[in-house]
């Protein structure tokens, strides 16, 4: 009687991670395909500068590193600490830098952050 409810357990559980990955699959954010220009605001710590961007690049670190705006010192880890010449550290001052879709604080990294054509992002320099 013990295995039949640990194996229905098992069951259950297999069915719900493979409805979730399905559902995450699914929505998932997908990049548009093709050139796009998008506006881009740097907040450093005492100042800010915009940016108009064109590319062909999917997501947004892709698209940054090319400009130079960032280098590829986090494209493993999605974590980059130098935008535009400024870096933060968590461990000097607990800074770092905020990503932003228009104005509302992104859910995703910049590695995973599809580019609109026509969209705004702001990264700016937050000390936590």
């Amino acid at each position: 009687m013990k295995n039949k409810k640990t194996l229905i357990i098992a069951i259950v559980a297999v069915v719900v991670v493979a409805l979730l990955a399905g559902i995450y699959f699914i929505a998932r954010p997908t990049a548009a395909q093709g050139e796009k220009t998008f506006t881009l605001t740097v907040v450093h710590s005492d100042s800010s500068k915009d940016f108009t961007i064109t590319s062909s690049e999917e997501f947004l670190a892709h698209a940054l590193i090319a400009e130079g705006i960032i280098n590829d010192e986090g494209i493993e880890t999605g974590m980059y600490f130098t935008v535009d010449g400024e870096t933060a550290s968590w461990e000097e001052n607990q800074s770092y830098w905020a990503i932003y879709i228009a104005d509302e604080y992104a859910t995703v990294g910049m590695n995973d952050l599809p580019i609109e054509d026509g969209g705004v992002y702001k990264l700016e320099y937050t000390i936590g």
